[in-house]
């Protein structure tokens, strides 16, 4: 699935709401203030059985001296260059404008298909109105209503014309003569891996430093990422989708409708992801905010690397790492099991040393432990130390059972699941860890009758 359309125009006429209605999600952040969307966004529909990737831009202003319009400017050009065709949005109750005028000259130099589409003709006197954009000289103008959804089959049935045909997963499994409603066996998925944190602790920079371009836009204004950002990486023999996300401020400070959005993406983006880059401003040190961030991604069952990120800004002495290191775990406990790493994203310092841990607890998730090698060395740990008796109960444990979870789970099988306490479970929990690769992952032991 290579083919990719870009959705371009002056800002506010409508790109976020047709990209949201291409992938059938809120993912991008809609408002009626000009310039809400910053970054590309990225995402992937279907229709009439092909599928192709969407890229929704920021508005293009051409002449302005605004610090975001001239990085959006820089984001449309490179979203053109990406794609394989364009959707041009205009809009229909403003008209045709100079802004209109601007980017229509930037896509004629363009030999990809451009497709008009006039935008916000939901009735007789917007469509006879529209008819003024046929002037521009594109061949393909549609008119279409993308918050209803009105006119957006035609676009999409032109858009889908010039792509190859998809072979459909029914047919390879007929073909490779597999069981009735057994489906072919796919590849294993791309690790995803989020970058998540306060508000300008740097992870726009890190995911910059990271692919070796400018990705995302980068400023010292907090909150200057909105959208949570997907990139694929695929270099030096790693592969992995890298998700950039808004910070993640405390409740009482969301004044801004655009900061509420962008909040939620980036839970939702935790969500996603099998492995969490927490970084942290080593200036600040971490905050209670930055704990809370940590306890959520744990409480999801994600795997989590710690990024002590602007470590350059640190006046080091011999042990400054190892006491910095020494206080950060006795704040992050009793989750203390988690790769603590310092880096500086603007000298690039240590960053695909970032990479690999990410992608080794990204295997330590998936880690799977033989039952037997797994009784042998466990039932010794219990042996050695024996769970308390409550009232008069002797609690025996006689097997031990890794269960197939998304996130690793044992199963201890005992007389009386219900009085084995909270120390005891933290006992075994570090007896698993101790003696199997889980570091950065969250481990769940669960008690069962035997």
């Amino acid at each position: 699935m290579s083919y990719t359309v870009a959705i371009v125009g002056r800002p506010n006429v409508g790109k976020s709401t047709l990209f949201n209605r291409l992938l059938e999600e809120r993912k991008a952040i809609v408002d009626d203030i000009s310039g809400v969307t910053r970054d590309r966004q990225y995402g992937e529909t279907e229709w009439s059985g092909k599928h192709f990737n969407v890229i929704d831009t920021g508005g293009f202003v051409p002449d302005s001296k605004d610090m975001f319009e001239t990085e959006i400017r820089k984001q449309v050009r490179i979203a053109i260059d990406e794609a394989n065709a364009m959707i041009f949005m205009v809009d229909a109750a403003v008209g045709m404008t100079d802004l209109d005028a601007a980017m229509a000259d930037l896509l004629r130099r363009t030999t990809k298909p451009v497709y008009v589409c006039v935008n916000k003709v939901d009735n007789s006197n917007r469509a006879l109105e529209a008819t003024e954009f046929y002037g521009m000289g594109f061949e393909h103008n549609y008119f279409i209503s993308a918050i209803s959804g009105s006119g957006t089959g035609e676009l999409l049935d032109a858009v889908t014309a010039d792509m190859k045909e998809e072979p459909n997963r029914k047919a390879i499994a007929e073909a490779a003569e597999l069981p009735e409603g057994e489906e072919p066996e796919e590849a294993p998925a791309v690790p995803k891996i989020a970058i998540i944190g306060q508000p300008n602790v740097g992870k726009s920079s890190l995911l910059n430093a990271m692919i070796g371009q400018d990705r995302t836009i980068v400023s010292d204004i907090a909150g200057t990422t909105r959208d949570t950002i997907h990139t694929h990486y695929n270099m030096f023999q790693k592969e992995f989708i890298l998700i950039d996300t808004a910070g993640i401020r405390r409740k009482n400070k969301e004044k801004d409708d655009l900061e509420f959005y962008s909040v939620i993406r980036a839970i939702k983006a935790m969500d996603e992801a099998d492995v969490c880059l927490m970084v942290i401003d080593a200036v600040k040190g971490i905050t209670a905010q930055d704990l809370s961030i940590f306890s959520l991604a744990a409480k999801k069952g994600k795997g989590i690397v710690v990024l002590v990120n602007k470590w350059d800004l640190i006046t080091k002495e011999t042990n400054t790492a190892r006491d910095y290191e020494k206080v950060l775990r006795d704040k992050l406990a009793p989750f203390t099991d988690v790769p603590i790493l310092f880096i500086s994203a603007v000298e690039k310092t240590r960053i695909f040393k970032a990479i690999e841990l990410a992608l080794d607890v990204f295997d330590n998730k998936h880690r799977k432990i033989a039952t037997s090698k797994l009784n042998e060395v466990m039932l010794k740990a219990i042996g050695n130390y024996q769970a308390p008796v409550v009232r008069g109960h002797v609690i025996k444990i006689k097997f031990v059972q890794q269960l197939p979870t998304r996130v690793p789970s044992f199963a201890f099988f005992t007389n009386f699941p219900d009085d084995i306490k909270t120390p005891y479970r933290n006992y075994l929990e570090n007896q698993v860890r101790a003696n199997f690769k889980f570091t950065g992952v969250p481990v769940r032991i669960y008690f069962r009758k035997k």
